[in-house]
């Protein structure tokens, strides 16, 4: 209610300024400049007496002055004598234009919060916004709720070849006789997330994970969020988030653990830790990753929900790596021509970067590489530039850190 009290009281702070505007007698306002115009020139008919008193200027150019002066002092007074006969708009059309101002000001402004904002929706301060996602966090539903929602799998799809179908249900017939067996199980998960089984396959990359034990990696924890996320329609449930957990302490960068945490962050209302992560991911990851295109397709969104205002971007095209041919190459070459190429290859990498800029991650690539060469004056002048340049993207300052830490350069 406070609210619109205060838009309604600026509407009609408007109106009133503009009416007052319209209704205001014309001859006052063409009296008060004309008036002000004598004024003026007065002053400089007598600040002319004075300069000529100084002998700042001589009696003849002050007599050329004086003629200008008094030439416009008479057209001044002409004006303030004539501007008593100025007349206001006739009363009717004043009153109509204030009406229309009234509509405009008003009704537009209803109409256009109407259409683009959200009446009757409290306000939502940061700590509140907070809050509501810790709350949502908490009392989402889990992956069962989920799953009962949504419809079974109802059997493969008529494209995929019969035999291919009886091949995986032989593999059915063979874990179930053996259900330890991790290679069996790693099959399973695979053929049956091919077949779209999504519910069958999060279940045997879940009995993988408890036969492979403390063996058991970070992308085999990705693996089993993704498929949980899969059968459950792109919701991110406690169970899959607890995977995704598991997975970033065995490796805080994997790219699809960190894909869908940052889905997870989205969907119960915090964009701006959803997008600190896809931002880095999207920023550092080849073209060819799997989710650069649900990325890419999403963080402009995001960052505009998160308060942010960003461009998509990708990174230059970095140095490419030696082919096999080069390598063959390098094998036969002497240290000094080795050493040459690859001072050759990091000095490239060091002009596009003072050129162009690029990623953390090319950065901390430069800084490594000058630490394994030895040359650890220039990897402090890159690692001081890279503190600098990425001190306000704690991810992107890690990754640079870490490299500094690396090449010996940072404590």
């Amino acid at each position: 209610m406070g609210f619109w009290i205060l838009v309604a009281l600026a509407a009609l702070f408007i109106v009133l300024i503009l009416g007052y505007a319209l209704f205001a007698p014309a001859h006052r306002t063409a009296q008060a400049s004309a008036d002000f115009d004598v004024a003026i020139y007065r002053d400089q008919l007598k600040e002319l007496d004075r300069d000529v008193a100084r002998g700042v200027i001589t009696e003849a150019e002050a007599a050329r002055a004086r003629v200008e002066i008094s030439r416009r002092l008479l057209e001044a007074d002409k004006a303030a004598q004539t501007s008593t006969g100025a007349h206001r708009a006739p009363r009717a059309a004043s009153i109509a234009a204030v009406a229309l101002i009234a509509a405009i000001v008003a009704g537009g402004g209803y109409l256009l919060y109407g259409r683009l904002g959200a009446p009757g929706y409290p306000d939502l301060p940061l700590d509140l916004r907070k809050e509501l996602a810790a709350e949502t966090r908490e009392n989402r539903p889990d992956q069962a709720t989920v799953e009962a929602r949504t419809p079974a799998w109802d059997g493969p799809d008529a494209s995929v070849p019969q035999d291919y179908v009886d091949l995986v249900e032989q593999l059915r017939t063979a874990v179930a006789r053996r259900p330890n067996d991790p290679q069996g199980l790693a099959l399973l998960a695979q053929h049956e997330a091919a077949l779209g089984n999504y519910r069958a396959a999060y279940r045997a990359q879940g009995r993988l994970i408890a036969a492979k034990g403390d063996a058991a990696t970070a992308q085999d924890h990705a693996d089993h969020a993704e498929l949980m996320i899969s059968a459950a329609n792109g919701y991110v449930s406690p169970e899959a988030e607890a995977a995704l957990e598991r997975a970033l302490r065995l490796d805080p960068q994997n790219g699809v653990a960190r894909y869908y945490s940052g889905l997870l962050f989205a969907q119960i209302g915090r964009p701006d830790l959803a997008f600190r992560l896809w931002r880095t991911l999207y920023e550092n990851s080849p073209d060819s990753a799997p989710w650069m295109e649900a990325i890419g397709n999403q963080i402009g969104e995001l960052a505009r929900a998160a308060g942010v205002d960003y461009t998509p971007q990708r990174p230059a095209p970095g140095i490419p790596g030696p082919s096999a041919e080069d390598m063959e190459n390098a094998a036969d070459m002497s240290a000094e021509d080795r050493q040459a190429m690859i001072e050759g290859m990091v000095q490239r990498l060091s002009d596009r970067l003072a050129e162009s800029g690029g990623p953390a991650s090319d950065w901390a690539r430069l800084i490594r590489a000058l630490g394994v060469m030895g040359d650890t004056d220039r990897a402090q002048a890159i690692w001081d530039e890279a503190r600098a340049l990425f001190a306000e993207n704690p991810e992107d300052y890690a990754l640079v850190e870490s490299a500094a830490r690396d090449a010996g350069v940072a404590q």
